[in-house]
């Protein structure tokens, strides 16, 4: 598990901005000029190149058997799999939106629907900085290795990111299920509540030193699990996108 969309015209007043291609790699190779349509369906097939779904207890089951090793392997994934997911995201729910605009053009309603899209460039641009952040799995795991604090910071970021991310485009797809109801295709808003709180940290670190490091193993629970059930409730909107977008092209 992680670039340049098709331009809008000039006229455009929310052209679709390209996906930057630094840092970390792309979740899909794809020619620069594939239109927005496939681009969305590209962006869900690669679902399982970046949205990684753990199993806690064989992770944990290999960690152990492997006196800690595995476990590198374990937070490489952690950090990849986020990022990685972040940038899929990205593409679609922008290629998605660069569709919505063509048919809005084509269907008088730009001008009505313009608040829309302005709300959702607004929360793709939050996705967009986030391939910006420091991510890279494979120095994170180096630091891990150096110093230990480096996994519980990176809990720590992985939560943030979350959070952060679930928001965007939560409020992504909330402006494209309003866009595309409009051009008479039923897509599921966000659910109510979706969006998880961030963690306590200093509770968490501090629950982590008084149990002499076995809270993690809770901490590292969450981290694999909250992921896995946004994955999945990810998938099953995006299924509907793809074939509101598949409707209206």
């Amino acid at each position: 598990m992680s670039d340049e969309p098709q331009q809008a015209p000039k006229t455009d007043p929310t052209p679709a901005a390209p996906i930057p291609a630094q840092p970390g790699p792309a979740p899909m190779n794809r020619p620069t000029q594939l239109p927005a349509a496939d681009r969305v369906r590209l962006a869900a097939q690669a679902r399982g190149e970046t949205d990684y779904i753990f199993n806690y207890w064989t992770a944990l089951g290999w960690s152990i058997l492997t006196l800690g090793i595995y476990g590198f392997y374990v937070f490489y994934q952690l950090m990849r799999r986020m990022r990685d997911h972040n940038a899929r995201r990205l593409e679609l729910l922008d290629a998605a939106t660069a569709v919505a605009w063509e048919q809005a053009g084509k269907r008088g309603v730009q001008q009505e629907l313009e608040p829309s899209f302005q709300r959702a460039q607004a929360q793709l641009a939050v996705m967009r900085q986030m391939t910006f952040d420091f991510r890279d799995p494979v120095i994170w795991v180096l630091l891990a290795i150096i110093a230990g604090v480096a996994e519980i910071i990176g809990f720590v970021l992985l939560d943030q990111d979350l959070v952060k991310h679930d928001q965007a485009e939560a409020g992504v797809e909330n402006e494209l299920s309003v866009i595309y109801e409009r051009f008479g295709q039923q897509v599921p808003a966000p659910q109510q509540g979706r969006v998880k709180r961030p963690d306590n940290y200093v509770g968490r670190v501090l629950a982590s030193i008084f149990t002499l490091g076995i809270y993690l193993f809770w901490w590292l629970y969450n981290q694999m699990e909250e992921p896995n059930r946004h994955f999945a409730m990810n998938w099953t909107e995006e299924d509907a996108l793809v074939q509101a977008v598949a409707a209206v092209g």
